[in-house]
């Protein structure tokens, strides 16, 4: 795909309808609680986007976030959204490997300097250098710090970029505590070690793949971000909590809890709150937006929210004692 061809050409040429698109826009503008007329405006915009470069970087994770983004759904214009950005560098969806793949790097670097989007994924290891993870011989911290020289925007994408996640979790066992130095991409713009730049957080472990595709679609229609909350997020799919948008919310209001997984509460979806849910303090859009072409989240399999969008979630959720998950003790202010 030539970089010169709008996302409507690009659209067209994979089969896309503008029926479909058109829809596209009109949910995105909703998610993103954009005025009505501003769907129109979205799609104007989007339309004729040009393609940008995207240099995504793996660091301290699981693989779980490229794993959700990669399962949009095909051939939704979501995974159309992603298809369409130039993802000149990315260490599990590259062909390229060894030099050639760093060198991919630099180049694209070089050709877009100045306007490259910079995706970071993972946590980053400061302790001792850096050194508990490398790649090609350079740590995490050195190739983000280099990475970021010629980047128009910054994208922490999961838990662990956007807040240091289960890699700087300070285990209630001490002393194990955090010894890689785990650090979030917006610690280190805070404290200097980094430059700063702008930045969007799209936490979860992992996030909803249409949270990171509307994100990226109102940057390519307006070049900017949407509003965001106090922790960079975009508040229009975390400006409410899990508990708030949850479909067992009438059964809390009732006064109808599940006391174990498997009682005749939870088999009539009675509320998991008791169970150690952690909807009520966790903001995140999973209810509405849900993963699998909006199928599910986890209420409808039957376990509690886990607070995976939340900084210090492995921790909040883990007993004084290290024992194990905790429930409504967390919350005595809301406990009924």
């Amino acid at each position: 795909m030539s970089c010169d061809e709008t996302f409507t050409e690009f659209l067209t040429r994979r089969g896309v309808s503008r029926r479909s698109f058109l829809a596209f826009c009109a949910t995105t503008a909703s998610a993103l609680a954009l005025p009505t007329e501003a769907a129109r405006q979205l799609a104007a915009n989007l339309a004729t986007a040009r393609r940008p470069s995207v240099i995504w970087l793996s660091f301290q994770e699981c693989t779980g976030c490229t794993e959700s983004l990669t399962r949009s759904g095909t051939p939704t214009v979501e995974a159309l959204i992603l298809d369409h950005l130039s993802l000149d560098y990315h260490h599990t969806l590259q062909a390229a490997s060894g030099a050639a793949a760093e060198q991919a790097r630099r180049d694209a670097m070089a050709a877009n300097y100045g306007s490259y989007v910079l995706v970071v994924d993972g946590s980053i290891p400061t302790a001792d250098g850096g050194v508990w993870s490398t790649i090609a011989g350079v740590t995490n911290l050195e190739m983000l710090r280099e990475t970021m020289e010629g980047a128009a925007l910054v994208i922490a994408v999961g838990t662990c970029a956007a807040y240091g996640g289960i890699p700087a979790a300070a285990a209630v066992t001490a002393p194990r505590l955090n010894q890689s130095g785990a650090s979030s991409v917006g610690d280190l713009m805070d404290a200097g070690t980094i430059p700063s730049l702008p930045l969007v957080n799209v936490s979860g472990c992992p996030p909803v793949p249409d949270v990171i595709s509307g994100t990226i679609a109102y940057f390519l229609a307006y070049g900017s971000l949407p509003e965001l909350d106090d922790q960079n997020r975009p508040r229009a799919y975390y400006g409410k909590t899990v508990h708030d948008q949850c479909p067992r919310l009438s059964h809390y209001q009732n006064g109808e809890f599940a006391l174990a997984f498997d009682d005749e509460g939870a088999q009539k979806g009675y509320c998991l709150y008791l169970l150690g849910c952690k909807g009520p303090e966790t903001y995140n859009a999973c209810p509405t937006v849900r993963w699998n072409l909006n199928t599910s989240f986890p209420m409808h399999s039957g376990h509690g929210c886990l607070g995976c969008s939340e900084a210090a979630f492995w921790d909040r959720a883990l007993a004084a004692d290290g024992s194990g998950f905790t429930g409504s003790c967390f919350y005595p202010d809301i406990r009924p």
